[in-house]
């Protein structure tokens, strides 16, 4: 078995050795991820939305039971479906406290890998490599 640790392998299926070739391998790493890390973050925003509506939904028919309660001649207890309601309520904010998590994280990733990849197109550019990496 080869030893693959700082070779990558160009278009053309040669091997490219060193930083460069570590670098051609990461970028493109990068660039495959792209689309599914901006894909995962529109559905993140979709569901948040979806929450946000659900929330103001069950904010209304809870409204509108207690509204409906106070109307009623006959006593009819609302309070327990009231009550499962407001329980709902409260598991969709947390729901939606969380993706509003995970997508700031996944925002700051994104934001980081593509710090990082300019930082790194801009050092082979210059042809200027950090203090500690391996030189041609």
């Amino acid at each position: 078995m080869a030893a693959a640790g700082s070779a990558a392998v160009s278009g053309a299926g040669t091997p490219v050795a060193g930083p460069a070739g570590r670098d051609l391998f990461a970028e493109g790493l990068l660039e495959f991820l792209r689309p599914a890390v901006q894909q995962l973050d529109s559905h993140v925003h979709a569901v948040r939305e979806s929450q946000v509506e659900l929330r103001e939904q069950i904010d209304n028919l809870a409204t509108e039971l207690c509204r409906i309660n106070e109307d009623q001649k006959v006593a009819l207890d609302l309070d327990p479906y009231v009550k499962k309601l407001l329980n709902a309520r409260r598991r969709v904010v947390l729901v939606n406290n969380i993706l509003q998590n995970a997508q700031e994280r996944l925002r700051r990733l994104n934001h980081s890998v593509a710090k990082e990849t300019a930082r790194r197109r801009a050092m082979l550019d210059s042809g200027v490599y950090p203090p500690g990496s391996p030189s041609k």
